[in-house]
């Protein structure tokens, strides 16, 4: 397995150097002539495809015989290619008599109608032609010609040259032109037979001296820089091959099943003639076309053909190249064509057919060269502008919405997550640094500012609300646990608007995962912020910081938060941090931060990570230190199992409306059940039932507790998330107060519920126990009627 992967790397770095030597001659040429390039270059390009082959065959026999063998193999088959055509082109010769016929009546028949506007234009451009070819009315008068002469000779009969040549040289002379017609080619084929053989021979001494010539002792990265353009070359020539051996084979097919004759030798031309880029599939189309229409006796055969030629050009071209050689040049598709203009302008057919890997080799030596980094920004595919610079260009561009969908069209292949870290908050950074410097004036920021909010707030409001649940966790970027449901999480800024849009985006994406996520603003001290998180009760807290804001400032921050939050989780997002941070991690752990992390996806990992673990079990309703005085009290009072009363229907229904929530109850807790004496809201089998077990309630443990009970959200609290009476009925906020009995002890509760999680405030708190005082005045109140007595005693 060594020797191969060793062999496999010898052979790129010699196709590489092939693709080099082909630019270097190229490069000769600009001072020698194209008669010099010519040979070199076809016998380089000759050795860069026979490389990699014969490296494989001297594994078995040797180098000086798998250089013969591959040579002699190549020459042979472009031998019998060549008879083969020959073969055919007699063929086709002998046949061209029988075609006449029928070429001229095709001629007739297109004909163009002797009147029309054709017709006026074809006799305009006949009359002009007779004017210029008229002999001129100052010309002097010429001798009378006979009147025979006259008749047998044609009008427009125009003298041909002819090179007369006199005395005992003309025979060697002639004979001279000759052979030098006929030995040139053969001259030119036997020099790059020599020098495909020299070059495959001395291959490894040609890669030495082309690694010192150019490496200058940078022998890793030549060796770098020559296996890319060596594999780059290297598949786009063997895709060629492939593309167009098939679409040879295409069109010897459909030409045959057409009906034109020679199939065989016009999809052979056609697949030779089209490793000229652009015109060559044009070529190779034309001689076919011009047959069909010599041999067919209609116009069907000629449509056929056009049609066929028109349509494997097409989807080869527009789906199949795209598509293979687009990723194996890494040029761009501007590029080649460009280069294949200057090259055909500069050398014609040979600079065409070698445009593509010369174009190559200038894109490789610009992408591992840093001097030559400018050819491979007009040559390469690769985008220009890093997404986040094209981001942050169209930003600045006042009066559209090219930034708007430059960001629409990045989340379509890619997460809002990427398009936030990647591309978004750089961009900030970009606008915050270029205003530092002077780049930016004061209102150029702020409008950049402006317009990354509204993007923001926009995708926010479209593309989380709009996302599926299961497409949610498919299209993120890393994956994380189950989503940590009700998780309380607080951003604040660092110091400046820019640290709040970073928190706005990450707020964002935590709510996307279930947790429930706020952001302060940056406008804020840091004594509202501490506010806002006693009022909040968070579990963790984020410091969002993007440059130029200072960890410095996140750490002054993290440590205000730990004096007054001993409890609470603290993590810093230093987004998009380009520095070492190992320094700045110890020093913001002394300072109370408990993790760091530089990206948000990062962040949604380590928030939920840091989130407490619930309890596996819930945590059953406890009794009152004075269980059997509190019921005896209870049932002194006569309420349990007693119709419903108007009185207590009323106060729950006005308590739905005044903290508007779904669901009120007035409960008495019994020694082993919850019984509710009014509610309002509740589903149809419970309000039929009008009790659950003890043990389940949240009532009991206000009456164990004998103090107000506030829940913000049952499915993140360790005591009820597990509790499967609320996991069913899909409650997630509870608030409820102690209604006492005339000794103090206390009954029941008087609460409200709601199925998402909710705050309540202080005032609220104080409304519900004026309220729960007021029920308990109406229960002292209340008479007891014979019906209080028989249920009571149908209880006993």
């Amino acid at each position: 397995m060594a020797t191969r992967n060793s062999t496999a790397s010898s052979a790129s770095t010699l196709e590489g150097i092939w693709a080099i030597l082909l630019l270097a001659f190229v490069v000769t040429a600009l001072y020698f002539g194209r008669a010099v390039f010519e040979p070199l270059a076809l016998a380089t390009l000759i050795t860069f495809l026979l490389s990699r082959l014969v490296v494989r065959v001297e594994r078995w026999i040797g180098r000086i015989p798998a250089v013969l063998l591959v040579v002699i193999l190549l020459f042979s088959l472009a031998g019998g290619a060549t008879w083969m055509v020959g073969r055919q082109v007699i063929d086709l010769a002998q046949k061209l008599p029988d075609y006449q016929a029928n070429i001229t009546r095709k001629l007739h028949s297109i004909r163009l109608p002797a009147v029309g506007l054709l017709a006026r234009f074809s006799s305009s451009v006949d009359a002009l032609q007779n004017e210029l070819v008229s002999p001129s009315p100052a010309a002097p008068p010429t001798e009378p010609v006979p009147e025979s002469l006259a008749k047998s000779s044609p009008p427009s009969a125009r003298p041909v040259p002819v090179k007369v040549i006199e005395g005992r040289t003309a025979i060697p002379q002639l004979l001279q032109e000759t052979i030098s017609a006929v030995l040139s080619p053969l001259g030119t084929a036997a020099l790059v037979l020599l020098l495909v053989i020299f070059m495959l021979l001395k291959r490894e001494d040609l890669r030495g001296r082309m690694i010192r010539l150019i490496g200058q002792g940078r022998i890793s990265a030549t060796t770098r820089a020559m296996d890319d353009a060596g594999t780059r070359v290297s598949r786009y020539l063997s895709m060629q091959f492939v593309v167009n051996t098939c679409y040879g084979t295409s069109i010897a097919v459909g030409l045959h099943f057409i009906g034109i004759p020679n199939a065989a030798l016009w999809g052979l031309l056609a697949g030779v003639l089209r490793f000229i880029p652009y015109v060559g599939p044009w070529l190779g189309a034309l001689l076919p076309v011009l047959l069909s229409f010599a041999i067919s006796t209609n116009w069907i055969t000629p449509l056929l053909t056009i049609g066929l030629f028109i349509a494997l050009e097409a989807m080869i071209s527009n789906f199949i190249e795209p598509w293979l050689y687009g990723a194996s040049t890494g040029v761009s598709p501007i590029a080649l064509i460009v280069s294949a203009v200057f090259w055909t302008w500069l050398w014609g057919p040979v600079g065409l057919v070698l445009s593509t890997p010369i174009t190559v080799c200038l894109a490789v030596m610009g992408r591992h060269a840093p001097r030559l980094e400018f050819l491979s920004v007009l040559l390469s595919e690769d985008q220009a502008l890093a997404p986040h610079e094209e981001f942050y260009h169209r930003l600045l561009a006042v009066g559209t919405e090219g930034a708007e969908d430059f960001a629409e069209t990045f989340v379509t292949t890619h997460t809002l997550t990427e398009l936030y870290d990647h591309v978004i908050i750089p961009a900030i950074t970009r606008a915050e640094m270029d205003a530092q410097n002077g780049g930016l004036v004061a209102e150029q920021r702020t409008s950049v500012l402006q317009r990354i909010h509204d993007i923001v707030e926009d995708l926010g409001a479209r593309h989380l609300e709009q996302l599926a649940p299961e497409d949610q966790k498919k299209t993120e970027p890393i994956a994380i646990g189950p989503a940590i449901e009700g998780s309380r999480v607080m951003c604040v800024p660092a110091s400046a608007y820019r640290d709040e849009l970073a928190g706005e985006m990450l707020v964002q994406l935590l709510r996307r995962h279930g947790f429930d996520a706020t952001n302060s603003a940056a406008r804020l001290k840091a004594e509202e912020l501490l506010a806002q998180a006693v009022e909040f009760e968070p579990e963790l807290l984020c410091i969002s910081v993007v440059t130029p804001s200072t960890l410095t400032q996140a750490r002054h921050l993290s440590a205000t938060f730990r004096e007054r939050l001993p409890e609470l989780k603290i993590l810093v997002g230093a987004w998009n941090a380009a520095n070492d941070l190992t320094n700045a991690k110890e020093r913001l752990r002394a300072a109370g931060v408990n993790e760091v992390v530089v990206s948000l996806a990062e962040a949604v990992v380590q928030l939920s990570k840091m989130t407490a673990p619930l309890a596996d079990e819930m945590m059953v309703a406890p009794k009152s230190a004075k269980e059997k005085e509190r019921l005896e009290e209870l049932r002194g009072l006569k309420l349990l199992d007693t119709p419903a009363e108007e009185n207590f229907d009323r106060i729950t229904e006005r308590l739905t409306r005044l903290f508007r929530v779904p669901i009120a109850l007035l409960t008495l807790i019994d020694k082993d059940r919850q019984w509710f004496k009014a509610q309002t809201g509740l589903p149809s089998d419970l309000a039929d039932a009008r009790s659950t077990p003890r043990d389940v309630s949240l009532c009991g443990h206000v009456v164990a507790k004998d103090d107000i009970l506030i829940v913000r959200d049952l499915a993140r609290d360790p005591r009820f998330a597990n509790n499967p009476f609320l996991k069913k009925q899909g409650f997630r906020f509870y608030a409820g107060v102690p209604l006492r009995g005339p000794n103090g002890l206390p009954i029941g509760s008087l609460c409200i519920l709601h199925t998402k999680p909710r705050e309540m405030s202080r005032q609220e708190q104080d409304l519900l126990q004026v309220v729960a005082e007021d029920v308990m005045d109406e229960i002292k109140r209340r008479p007891v009627t014979d019906a209080d007595r028989s249920s009571e005693n149908g209880k006993a």
